[in-house]
């Protein structure tokens, strides 16, 4: 059961709850939905979210997701990143931890 991270602002996470499921824009864009390892999560407030207030980080249990997920390669960062390829259900998410 490996458990990820997705770090998103608390407005948005207020908003899937009432939805009922999670969807960043990137899922659109990029075809799935940006997650991180433990160590990495430092590193993807530095580069993504420096300077920016009222966050929170999604605690997502991989087992619970309805969604398909990957770890897929980085090459910017040559590093392993976890993708959910679909929206996050919320129940999936097993914390929230505001940063």
């Amino acid at each position: 059961m490996p458990v990820f991270y997705h770090v998103t602002t608390a407005a948005d996470w207020e908003a899937a709850k009432e939805k009922g499921e999670y969807i960043h824009s990137s899922l659109e864009a990029e075809g799935f939905i940006h997650c991180s390892q433990e160590h990495q999560v430092a590193g993807v407030l530095e580069r993504y979210f420096d300077g920016k207030t009222d966050l929170v980080k999604l605690v997502i249990e991989s087992d619970k997701l309805t969604s398909k997920y990957v770890f897929d390669w980085s090459k910017s960062t040559a590093d392993t990143f976890p993708h959910v390829y679909g929206p996050i259900n919320i129940d999936a998410v097993i914390d929230v931890v505001a940063l």
